[in-house]
């Protein structure tokens, strides 16, 4: 699976289940340049299982479209996503100055998918919770995480909708895409660590403060420049 994301949608929440990234033959990461299939910013939150690039490779790429919710994942997540996307933001900067120094771009300029400053500004909408607790996204939308033992600190998600409907659904969850990060094996007992934004370094348990989604407060952020 690559790019994976879901996006569920009910009268009164919008939430993104994964952000990934397309990652293989050109064809399909020209589909990382695609605008997001309806305004980033019409999504209240996303919720992210796993630090792989195609779970959460795309969020910077989401926040530059205007994105401002939290980013709901467990803490281990949080801090292997954090080295993720800047080793992704790094890697996609030295491509775009190696095609502008030789040439082999037809953009004029290339420009990399997202930079450095994208990251920084995508981190602090992330806003751990626990694993096997219920929180509230948005009133009446509520999410648990599972262990899902994939990688370190993978989860599978469940979302009850504002109607008690949850999600995914039992017919929803024997598709193949789904089951890929449903529960597995139990993955250890979770970990003590919490994660602090720049530094991916342990500090006390607690989510990230923030708040205008009923879970955090964002911004304001400075515009992204344009591409």
């Amino acid at each position: 699976m690559t790019g994976s994301k879901f996006l569920v949608e009910s009268d009164h929440a919008r939430v993104l289940v994964e952000c990934g990234l397309f990652q293989g033959h050109a064809k399909l990461r020209r589909r990382n340049w695609e605008k997001f299939a309806r305004a980033a910013s019409d999504v209240h939150a996303v919720v992210v299982t796993h630090a792989h690039l195609d779970h959460c490779g795309y969020l910077p790429r989401l926040v530059r479209q205007g994105f401002r919710g939290p980013i709901l994942m467990s803490a281990p997540t949080a801090r292997l996503a954090e080295i993720v996307l800047r080793d992704s933001a790094r890697l996609q900067m030295e491509a775009a100055r190696h095609a502008n120094e030789h040439g082999w771009s037809k953009h004029r300029p290339a420009d990399p998918l997202y930079d450095d400053a994208d990251v920084e500004r995508t981190l602090a909408f992330f806003d751990p919770v626990p694993v096997g607790s219920e929180v509230e996204i948005m009133r009446g939308t509520r999410l648990t995480l599972h262990h899902g033992g994939h990688i370190l600190g993978s989860a599978w998600a469940h979302l009850t909708l504002e109607d008690g409907t949850p999600w995914p659904s039992p017919a929803i969850s024997a598709a193949p895409g789904i089951r890929c990060c449903g529960p597995r094996s139990r993955s250890p007992a979770p970990t003590s660590c919490s994660w602090s934004p720049r530094t991916a370094t342990a500090t006390t348990t607690g989510r990230a403060a923030a708040g205008p989604s009923p879970r955090r407060s964002a911004g304001p952020w400075p515009a992204a420049a344009p591409w």
